[in-house]
């Protein structure tokens, strides 16, 4: 009787929020037939990132925001540029860059729990602006819904989707197939420091040890949802599936 409860499946969709949206970002990589291995250490060097922002710059949600989302940005932007002008396999260059940002998080924090965050960060992980809807729920489905037009309905989610099917016969036509993963991984790098920041405000607290084992997570619910390992099928939809089969 407590399982099929709206408060038990709100408990599970808060739960697998984190996991969720490093899944919508991870959809993308693995279509284009790439991988990341750093999205957990982003999260936490973006959550930390975003709490040293806030402790010692300015006490404003605003700051912390740029600097957290900036920072999985730039991680993301990092592995694009090995990927694509370096030419060095995405599962090197993202396994360097886990190790490497946990590492960097770890420093810049030495070690310890950063308290004492705005209330106006905490409300994005604990609020319900809805009758008992929390918040990251919110905030998910509106990543997930942009995410799934961007995929499904443009260009850009077109060429996502070629370039994992057939790179060669998607390069013939004139499909920048070259450039997409360079696109694709500040993507996935603003998903896990979104993913980040929710889990900040969750705890209320900057924490550099956040979301070990996340990545594995992420790229499994994707799999479950449809997504081929190998690239060209996958959806928004089944990667939101199997977070929650898995949650």
């Amino acid at each position: 009787p407590w399982f099929l409860s709206i408060d038990n499946f709100l408990n599970i969709g808060r739960q697998t929020t984190l996991v969720s949206i490093i899944a919508v970002g991870m959809t993308f990589v693995i279509i284009s037939r790439q991988i990341d291995l750093s999205v957990a250490s982003t999260l936490a060097l973006s959550g930390m990132s975003a709490s040293l922002a806030m402790a010692f710059v300015a006490n404003n949600w605003v700051v912390g925001a740029v600097a957290g989302l900036g920072t999985g940005a730039l991680i993301g932007l990092i592995n694009g540029v090995l990927t694509t002008r370096l030419e060095i396999p995405s599962f090197l260059v993202t396994l360097g860059t886990l190790s490497g940002a946990r590492g960097l998080a770890l420093i810049i924090a030495d070690g310890k729990v950063i308290y004492g965050l705005p209330d106006a960060v905490v409300y994005l992980g604990q609020g319900r602006p809805l009758p008992d809807v929390p918040m990251p729920v919110i905030i998910f489905i509106v990543v997930a819904a942009i995410a799934h037009y961007i995929l499904a309905y443009t260009r850009f989610g077109k060429h996502t989707l070629a370039t994992g099917y057939n790179e060669g016969a998607a390069r013939a036509p004139g499909m920048p197939v070259g450039r997409v993963p360079l696109y694709l991984y500040p993507l996935s790098g603003l998903m896990a420091a979104l993913a980040g920041m929710l889990f900040m405000a969750r705890v209320n607290s900057g924490d550099p040890t956040a979301g070990i084992g996340y990545e594995l997570t992420a790229i499994t619910a994707a799999i479950i949802g449809g997504t081929n390992l190998f690239g060209g099928r996958g959806s928004i939809f089944g990667a939101i599936v199997g977070a929650l089969i898995m949650g």
